[in-house]
C-alpha cells in the first residue's frame, strides 16, 4: 500500500468515515494533481492529503457539524473543506458557494469524478443567494475573511441555532488579516464554531454590530493541540429590530 493510500486509510479510521470514503477522498486528490486548472497552488497529493483532506476533516471534531444535513460552503474555491465534508457526511446536503466561474466548473468536475451525489455548487455571492436563506444547519469557510465578516454573511443562510465553523491559519488568527482563497495554504489551522443566537428573528434586519463574546471552555483538541475553538456570538440589533419580525 503506498503511503497516500495508508495516510488516508488512517483518516478514515481515525475519523469514523463511511465505507467508500477513502477512495472518495483519493479522487478529489488526483482530481486537483490532474487539472492545470485546479485553483490552488497545492497539487501533489502527498502535500494535498494533509493540506486538503486532513485540514478538512478537522471540522468535524465540532458536533454540529457532523449532526449537520444542511451545510453551506462559502468561498469554496477549489472545494475545500466542502467536498471532504460531503464525502465524510453522505446524509448531509451541501451547498458549495463561489462567485468564479472556473472555480465553479472544477468543484463540480472533481465531485463527479469522486461520485459526490450529495454536492450542489452555486455559482454566486452568498449576499445574493436568496434560496439559501435560513436552510443551513452549519456554515463552514476556510481562509475566506476575517471571523466578523463571515458573520455577516453566514448569518442569513443559517437556520436558527445554526452554527458558522470557520478555519483559521495560526499567521492569519495573530493578525487578523486575511489569507487567500479556499484552495488551502500551509501549516497547521484551527476551527472555530460561532452559534447563531435564537434571539436572531426570522424576519428581523440583519445585525448591525458584531462582537466576539466570552469564549466557551469547551475545547476539542486534535493530535498536536490546535482543535475546534467553540465560541459564543452575541448580536446587537437597532432597538426597533428587536420589536419587529415573529
Amino acid at each position: 500500500m503506498s503511503a497516500l493510500r495508508t495516510r488516508i486509510a488512517g483518516l478514515v479510521v481515525d475519523f469514523g468515515l463511511p465505507e467508500g470514503s477513502g477512495r472518495q477522498l483519493r479522487a478529489l486528490l488526483e482530481a486537483v494533481e490532474r487539472d492545470p486548472a485546479a485553483p490552488t497552488t497545492v497539487t501533489d497529493p502527498a502535500r494535498g492529503v494533509e493540506v486538503h483532506v486532513a485540514d478538512s476533516l478537522d471540522g468535524l471534531r465540532a458536533p454540529t457539524v457532523r449532526a449537520a444535513r444542511w451545510i453551506a460552503d462559502l468561498g469554496a474555491g477549489a472545494g475545500f473543506p466542502g467536498l471532504v465534508l460531503a464525502a465524510a457526511l453522505p446524509a448531509a446536503q451541501l451547498h458549495l458557494v463561489d462567485s468564479v466561474g472556473k472555480k465553479c466548473a472544477f468543484i463540480r468536475q472533481a465531485a463527479a469524478l469522486a461520485g459526490l451525489t450529495n454536492v450542489e455548487v452555486v455559482h454566486a455571492r452568498a449576499e445574493d443567494w436568496p434560496e439559501g436563506t435560513e436552510r443551513h444547519d452549519v456554515v463552514t469557510a476556510r481562509a475566506v475573511a476575517p471571523l466578523s465578516v463571515l458573520v455577516e454573511y453566514a448569518a442569513p443562510l443559517l437556520a436558527l441555532d445554526g452554527h458558522l465553523v470557520a478555519w483559521e491559519g495560526r499567521a492569519r488568527r495573530h493578525r487578523g488579516g486575511r489569507r487567500g482563497g479556499g484552495g488551502g495554504g500551509d501549516g497547521p489551522r484551527a476551527c472555530r464554531e460561532d452559534r447563531r443566537p435564537a434571539a436572531y428573528r426570522r424576519r428581523a434586519p440583519p445585525p448591525v454590530r458584531v462582537r466576539e463574546g466570552r469564549r466557551d471552555s469547551r475545547r476539542v483538541p486534535p493530535p498536536g493541540g490546535n482543535g475546534p475553538q467553540t465560541a459564543d456570538l452575541r448580536r446587537r440589533v437597532r432597538p426597533e429590530a428587536r420589536g419587529s419580525g415573529s
